[in-house]
């Protein structure tokens, strides 16, 4: 039988380029895209379908950011698969994205430029706020929407006769020093995509040690810098203009400067090649372009102490029982 991969975020970016590129591997899987709305759904699905017209491609609306939306289409999919293969946990959002060109500045004095380019470590800050279920909403978006569908989704996911696969799409953005257990929803800080992309290593950790043993092993990637909607928000357009030259002679230097979101997408199609049982759980797999534009891919191991993911973890598993009492009628 076909493998089935569900793909959150297919409708642009890394996460429509990935969905091309896994056909491009191999042309029997079953594709399920899963969009905010359905209009968008429907385009991206006729999009694929005008470069794969043989290919099998369904669609599934889910707004991670609301409950109730991730529960509807964990329902849906329970009621549609016996299985999953592959679910690659790629939607998320970065709300109001403000440079701080003073840390530039300061970088550029202190020789820490390039690092802080590569990394948007003290240059990147976002305006977050709280969503319809009280969740701040880049941690509900980027993570905890996908832990619900996760968990809700574990039926299809575990117990299977071949291993199934959780990808990540994290970021070199994620660290340590934006993530705080006792605020691990970064309502009081200003760096709400890092702390949630840390928060998504650090699941990702957890989840490995808590369902291997049941066939279900996770991943995360890195798909480096890539110019899509969510970086276009960042600048004013006509500055891209004026930087994009500029951006290609870095990817010299830095080559975490994937810039297209197919090169972005590298490391995620490597991972649907891979043997899940041959891969550390302790490692990061980023997409990297080469100065002369050839893609490849580079583990690195994480920044991430055990100890603290298990006790994010059980946080995950208090919120998940506390924010899920007020939906009872959708679920099982």
């Amino acid at each position: 039988m076909e493998r089935v991969v569900l793909v959150t975020g297919a409708g642009g970016g890394v996460g429509l380029a990935l969905c091309q590129r896994l056909l491009e591997e191999d042309g029997r899987i079953h594709l399920c895209i899963a969009c905010r709305n359905d209009q968008k759904s429907e385009a991206t699905r006729e999009l694929i379908l005008a470069a794969h017209p043989a290919a099998q491609v369904s669609t599934v609306e889910v707004d991670l950011g609301n409950l109730a939306s991730v529960l509807r289409a964990a329902q849906e999919l329970r009621c549609r698969f016996q299985r999953l293969d592959f679910v690659y946990l790629n939607a998320g959002i970065m709300p109001n994205p403000h440079v701080n060109f003073k840390a530039l500045w300061h970088g550029l004095l202190t020789g820490k430029l390039l690092h802080m380019l590569t990394t948007a470590e003290g240059v990147m800050t976002q305006t977050d706020r709280l969503n319809g279920d009280g969740l701040q909403e880049v941690f509900a978006t980027n993570l905890f929407g996908h832990f619900i569908l996760v968990r809700q989704l574990q039926s299809l996911l575990c117990g299977n006769e071949k291993p199934s696969r959780l990808i990540w799409t994290s970021s070199s953005n994620a660290r340590e020093s934006a993530f705080s257990l006792s605020d691990y929803q970064h309502a009081k800080g200003q760096e709400s995509y890092s702390s949630s992309k840390y928060a998504t290593d650090l699941t990702s950790v957890v989840l490995n040690r808590k369902f291997n043993d049941q066939g279900l092993y996770s991943s995360v990637v890195c798909p480096g810098l890539v110019m899509s909607n969510m970086t276009y928000r960042i600048l004013p357009v006509f500055l891209w203009k004026l930087l994009m030259p500029i951006m290609w002679l870095i990817r010299f230097f830095a080559k975490t400067y994937t810039l297209t979101p197919r090169n972005g997408a590298a490391a995620h199609v490597w991972l649907f090649k891979q043997k899940p049982e041959s891969l550390d759980a302790l490692v990061k797999y980023h997409s990297c372009t080469s100065g002369l534009g050839k893609s490849y891919v580079e583990p690195r191991k994480m920044d991430v102490d055990e100890e603290t993911a298990e006790k994010f973890y059980q946080k995950l598993l208090e919120l998940e029982k506390e924010t899920l009492e007020k939906y009872s009628d959708l679920l099982d």
